[in-house]
């Protein structure tokens, strides 16, 4: 192979960027080198070096060489993440092997004849890394359970506890663009695991090369893409999770409902071309909801994503074809659509506006079908004794409102709905699982009670059809019942900012941004004195002036450290800044109060002008 660093160093590039390229391109090389390499990955970073022989000043080249071995592929809180391809920071059979390896290691040092759960979803080579997962587990005489089809992420939280297993494998991106898959690891109560296992199982595989020390089964899996798994396969070191586990998921669902029949509404449904289309069809049928019609382009599994290249339910965009079809129709009361994993539900509610005769649909954000769903639970449910309901941090403030009002008790968690399924946990180690009601994040996510410890767009889906015809038989909507809401509790407005910082340099971008905003903390946001500041990297909050029962002074947060910080202003509206923990991304949440709709959308909008200053040069 050209050694290409001589080249380069005759040409004079800039010696910082050549140390990050030479150790990215020695790297290549060790891994172009493998004989265990596969012929299309070797075509992939062949195409590099190619296009670096041709021409050594190739930015782009270079760049991209970088991205994909500047560092391992993160395993953070919720396992691994990041777009498919060759490379220590991709996406690949060796990256899911080694991770796998390390789960392994750490299960045998924790459990005498360990098992774990495996599902998937329909994003591009989900089956074959399930597969590879499953092969490395069985070679270390771990049992393996897995799904033969696609299958959501809560149900794969159900099958860990039903199953009695001691972990869980979940192959998803979430609600990534299709270029990105992931690795999301459970322990045995179902619950993404702690970052004191997280930590545990990182330090297994950073131990490991990613091509010699993975154990795997020896069978050919290599013509399995997507779909089905064949039976050979499964016979050879598999045990197929049965039907039965899904029944008994859909049952415990179905347990959460109100009661209320919904042959009244008429829903229109998309799943985003993943998981949900089955489960949440189910579900729907059994509510006797009226009537069903479902976005034919975006009704099948496809990782592609063709009509909606990022299928997040948070972005109008994904749901620009259900409300197409909404609008075509103009009759249904609700769009309904599930994020490829179905552990996050979006929500469109019809507005009639009889002055003009015209109808459209209206987006509700994740804090307002949070809302919705807390307020019907407490006002269509028996209650249990000392009822708790939690939210992430991030999440909206008048939850504690709510809460309070009904007698809930309100717990505060860290970004990340491991945080809930936690607390769950510690419940139950209690005996006391029976109090949780609701838990929720403000990014779509929603769980009504304990039967999993995830978020679960199947029941939320539930929920909000029982809710939408609840208020119907009362000639109201959702939007009316919201209203009524804001009227008695206030205007809470809540608006999400996100910066992208792509690459190597971006998590140093990020870095120096949160670097700069800690050691010199904003004195005015929006022009309004910043009078309370929180840093949950440090677990301390520092109030400097507030006319409340918290006099100036030093508070310790009792949460884990988080790289996090929080500011709240004078009028009580309140910024919280971090980094998001699965795609290069800075997330600032905008939070506000008065007693008008206009007024909190102008609060949020002058804290958003004030927070573009920050990142005008970046």
């Amino acid at each position: 192979m050209i050694r290409l660093s001589v080249i380069i160093k005759a040409r004079g590039v800039n010696m910082n960027s050549y140390d990050k390229f030479l150790k990215a391109y020695e790297m290549m090389e060790a891994w172009l080198s493998q004989p265990k390499l596969s012929p299309k990955m070797n075509r992939e970073l062949s195409s590099i070096v190619n296009r670096l022989v041709e021409n050594s000043g190739d930015k782009e080249a270079k760049e991209e060489l970088i991205d994909r071995f500047y560092k391992d592929l993160d395993f953070g809180t919720a396992g691994l993440r990041g777009i498919i391809g060759a490379g220590t920071n991709r996406m690949n059979i060796y990256t899911v092997r080694r991770t796998s390896q390390g789960f392994s290691d750490y299960l045998n040092h924790h459990y005498k004849e360990p098992s774990v759960a495996i599902a998937y979803d329909s994003r591009i080579l989900s089956t074959r890394f399930a597969l590879e997962a499953a092969s490395v587990l069985a070679a270390n005489g771990i049992r393996v359970y897995i799904f033969k089809e696609l299958m959501p992420t809560p149900a794969l939280s159900f099958a860990v506890r039903h199953l009695g297993c001691s972990g869980g494998i979940m192959i998803t991106a979430s609600h990534n663009p299709s270029i990105y898959n992931g690795y999301k690891i459970y322990n045995n109560e179902g619950c993404q695991v702690t970052l004191e296992a997280a930590d545990e199982i990182k330090g297994y595989i950073e131990k490991l090369d990613y091509f010699n020390d993975p154990k795997t089964m020896d069978i050919d899996i290599e013509h399995i893409m997507d779909g089905i798994i064949d039976d050979e396969v499964i016979d050879s070191f598999l045990t197929v999770i049965p039907e039965s586990v899904t029944d008994s998921y859909i049952e415990a669902v179905l347990e959460k409902s109100t009661g209320v029949s919904c042959n009244n509404i008429e829903v229109v449904f998309t799943p985003l071309n993943g998981t949900g289309n089955i489960p949440v069809r189910r579900v729907l049928e059994k509510l006797n909801v009226g009537r069903v019609h479902i976005v034919e382009e975006q009704e099948k599994p496809d990782g592609n994503f063709p009509t909606c290249p990022y299928p997040n339910p948070e972005k109008e965009e994904a749901l620009s074809r259900g409300l197409m079809l909404c609008s075509e129709l103009s009759t249904p009361d609700l769009l309904l659509a599930t994020d490829p994993d179905c552990d996050r539900l979006g929500v469109a509610v019809r507005k009639y506006d009889v002055n003009k005769d015209e109808v459209t649909y209206i987006r509700l954000t994740g804090n307002e079908v949070a809302i919705l769903i807390l307020d019907f639970i407490c006002t269509n449910c028996t209650l249990p004794e000392k009822p708790i309901a939690m939210k992430t941090i991030v999440s909206s403030k008048m939850a504690d409102e709510l809460a309070a009002n009904y007698g809930v008790e309100m717990k505060d968690v860290l970004t990340g709905f491991k945080f809930v399924g936690e607390q769950i946990g510690l419940l139950e180690a209690k005996g006391e699982e029976d109090r949780f009601i609701f838990g929720f994040e403000e990014s779509y996510g929603y769980l009504v009670g304990s039967y999993v410890r995830d978020k679960d767009a199947v029941c939320a889906a539930m929920l909000v059809c029982e809710a939408a015809s609840y208020y119907k038989k009362e000639n109201k909507t959702l939007l009316d019942r919201l209203n009524e809401l804001y009227d008695k509790y206030g205007y809470y407005k809540n608006k999400l900012v996100e910066y992208n910082f792509e690459g190597p340099s971006g998590i140093s971008k990020m870095e120096s941004i949160m670097k700069e905003l800690r050691d010199n903390t904003p004195v005015l946001i929006a022009g309004k004195k910043v009078v309370e500041v929180a840093d949950y990297l440090k677990s301390q909050r520092r109030v400097i002036a507030r006319a409340c029962d918290m006099i100036a002074g030093y508070y310790k947060i009792d949460l884990p450290k988080a790289d996090v910080l929080e500011y709240v202003l004078e009028d009580g509206s309140s910024l919280i800044v971090r980094p998001s923990g699965t795609e290069p991304k800075l997330k600032i949440y905008l939070s506000a109060k008065s007693d008008s709709e206009e007024l909190s959308n102008s609060i949020i909008d002058e804290m958003e002008e004030s927070v573009k200053e920050w990142f005008r040069n970046e």
